[in-house]
Formats: structure tokens, sequence, C-alpha cells
């Protein structure tokens, strides 16, 4: 089982396929596991690499609150890519792996040829609203906190099929790593200089606003709605997922 350690933090990671490198990012909760159908059609043409962020599936869940950041996320991710010596990857997520992937470019555009961001919101402008998303994130905390993993089973799919040793973990996740800090993600779009491709379900109503306008504010972007799916289009469609995505990775300039 491959792993990587950061400063006495293990993370987990699996390659698939060869080909030019394609780091995906899972959703808050759920596990490396989401991509497990899309694996037989991006690792035909792509070095595919799937990983667990901290606190998730198979990483590790350390104690210290201070372990869970945005900025330790990112450093994952480039640690991964290090690792299996990728310089350049298309970098994609969904939801925080998303937000996640848009993080990532922030720190390090060098290193990201396209972006791919499912079902993703790139953070907030307004204090109330950052506020408002942060009390639900520190509400999700509190009750894996008091009923332990058991509450996963009533998530949305993705999440209620996902296996983690320790609610702690995502407890932990949740308070340093889905809370946000600042605008500085969503103030970067305009700023974005890869190709970059949208994708959001049809019946992913609090995500598709911020689809419109992620698509509106990263110059050239393109966006694809996929009907008749929710949060998770890439399970809820597995292969109109595949159909959106693989043109946009197929016509991407060397």
């Amino acid at each position: 089982m491959p792993k990587i350690e950061r400063e006495g933090v293990g993370i987990y990671y699996e390659v698939h396929g060869e080909g030019p490198p394609l780091l995906l990012t899972h959703g808050y909760s759920s596990t490396s596991t989401m991509w497990h159908g899309q694996v037989d059609a991006f690792a035909k043409d792509h070095t595919l690499i799937l990983w667990d962020m901290r606190g998730h599936g198979q990483s590790d869940y350390p104690d210290d609150p201070n372990a869970y950041s945005e900025a330790l996320t990112v450093g994952d991710m480039a640690a991964i890519l290090d690792t299996v010596g990728a310089k350049r990857a298309v970098i994609g997520g969904l939801s925080l792996g998303g937000y996640m992937s848009l993080a990532f470019y922030r720190a390090h555009p060098e290193r990201v040829r396209a972006l791919l961001i499912v079902d993703t919101g790139p953070g907030f402008k307004k204090d109330d609203a950052r506020e408002a998303w942060n009390a639900r994130a520190l509400a999700t905390a509190d009750r894996l906190d008091r009923e332990g993993l058991a509450m996963l089973k009533s998530a949305t799919r993705e999440r209620a099929t996902a296996s983690h040793r320790d609610a702690r973990g995502l407890a932990l996740a949740a308070r340093g790593m889905l809370t946000q800090r600042d605008a500085r993600v969503m103030e970067l779009l305009p700023d974005i200089k890869v190709p970059s491709l949208i994708v959001v379900g049809a019946d992913d109503t609090p995500f598709l606003a911020a689809s419109d306008y992620m698509a509106a504010k990263i110059p050239g972007a393109q966006k694809v709605v996929i009907p008749a799916s929710g949060h998770a289009v890439n399970i809820d469609q597995p292969k109109a997922f595949v159909d959106a995505v693989e043109p946009f990775l197929k016509n991407l300039p060397a």
C-alpha cells in the first residue's frame, strides 16, 4: 500500500496506467475509491493518481488539530506528484477536492497543465456567507464526535460507501480543511491561465450558481451540466461524466 510520509503523517496514494499525469482528489468524507469507476477510462491514456486526504480512508488520522489545513493538503498533493515523478499534471477534484485543486493552482501554477473542477464552490467573498458555511462544517465535526462514523450512513452515496477508520480524523478535517478563512481562492479565478473544465450535476442545486460563477470568471473555461445527477456526478452518471471529460483531456495542448 503506497504511502508518502509528511512530517510523520502517512498519505495514501495509488497510481494507474501510463501517460500524462492526472491527479484526482475526492470530496470531504469520501475517499479515493469514489473515482474507481473512472480508472479504466482515464488510465487508458494517463497516469491516473488517486489519493486519500489526511483524516480520510487509508491515510493517517493525526490527533493534532494543526495537522489539518488547506496549506498542508496542497503540500500533500505536491509531494505525491514529486514521488511519482510528475513535474506537471492535470489537477482535478470533486467538492472539497475541487477547491483544493484551485488552491493547488494558487500555490503551484507552474505545475498545473489543466484544471478539472467538479461539483465545487470556490469559496466566499462575503463574511456572512463564509460564516454560514463554516457553521455547517463545524456542526458536521461535532456530529462526528458525538455519533462516530455511523452518521455517514445517511449521507450522500459517495460518503455512505466510503471506508474510514476513525471519525475523529474526519471531524478534525472538517474543522481544519473544510472551513474557509478568506477569499483568496475565489479572487484567483480571473488569473487562471490553464484550460479549465467545470462539471456539475443538474440536481446539485447548492453548486449550480458557483459553477456558473467559476465558468464566467476563469478565462476560457468550459462548463458541462450533467442531467439526472446530484453532488457526485461521476457516481450518479459515470458514462456521461467520462464522456464530458475525455474530449477535454484529449484536446489539451502538450
